[in-house]
């Protein structure tokens, strides 16, 4: 696919403003249950969440969700979208034994602060500036839910646009001179990161701290411990082979000194005379 250039800033009549409400789901309604383009895309979103869960960074009070809707209703008819991945700061807990079928901004909790879209081979809704019912993405989350930074990945390319949200307008940021973007919000560094996980060898999104530290998934500290276990066997074996060097070379000092004293005896000399 080819990626199409990003929007530019539609200007919007007063009259045109779209009326918002912030409404829950209604019980009965029923979510599209639309497959994902592929199978990389909710590995993309997993190993985004694992990074920051292993940091401990992220709490109970945050919603970090993948292809997950997020509602408004907007001149009265309910919109839904689902982000690739989305990362709320804060939202209201749900009572024991609920499940959160849907996220409705104001009402239940935070607006986004990041939204994610992972693109395919066929979509192109991510660039869609659509200003009509269902409305595309980017107006979406430009307009009407006002998402602070949108991000667009092209897992194919490595290329990573985001998108910060100015005087209502998304700008492109522009990233550092290791391509990563600075998140002040959350303290991290975004970034693309080319390697194998889950059996692909692929670019990925990953996470890095202040100091640039790359934040790490499950695997990578397992196999960081096995390093550690191993090199530490490796000191533990050196120090044997050190201490079994030694105890041999005193062994040898004792045949040599048993041997001239023995030769000593044999010539009439008591050892113990020798100075």
């Amino acid at each position: 696919m080819i990626a199409i250039a990003p929007p530019e800033n539609i200007i919007t009549a007063k009259h045109d403003l779209p009326q918002i409400k912030w409404e829950k789901l209604p019980d009965d309604f029923i979510l599209p249950d639309d497959p994902v383009d592929n199978n990389l895309q909710p590995l993309l979103a997993n190993a985004l969440r694992e990074s920051l869960e292993l940091a401990d960074l992220v709490l109970e009070s945050m919603l970090i969700a993948t292809n997950f809707g997020i509602c408004v209703t907007v001149n009265e008819k309910m919109v839904i979208k689902a982000p690739d991945w989305v990362y709320i700061p804060e939202v209201e807990p749900l009572p024991e034994g609920q499940i959160r079928r849907s996220y409705t901004p104001k009402i239940e909790g935070d607006l986004p602060l990041i939204a994610l879209e992972f693109i395919s081979e066929t979509e192109g809704s991510e660039y869609s500036i659509n200003p009509h019912y269902p409305y595309g993405k980017w107006h979406f989350y430009e307009r009407i839910l006002q998402i602070p930074l949108y991000g667009i990945f092209h897992p194919k390319t490595g290329l990573l646009d985001l998108y910060r949200l100015v005087d209502n307008k998304y700008e492109l940021q522009v990233p550092d001179a290791n391509k990563r973007f600075w998140i002040a919000e959350i303290n991290l560094f975004l970034g693309v990161w080319k390697g194998k996980r889950s059996l692909l060898s692929t670019n990925w999104l990953r996470w890095w701290d202040q100091s640039e530290n790359l934040l790490p998934w499950g695997s990578e500290i397992i196999q960081q411990e096995r390093q550690r276990a191993e090199e530490e066997r490796q000191r533990a074996e050196q120090e044997r082979q050190r201490a079994e060097q030694v105890e041999a070379q005193l062994q040898q000092e004792q045949v040599i000194r048993q041997r001239l004293s023995d030769r000593l005896k044999a010539l009439g000399i008591d050892p113990e005379d020798v100075p």
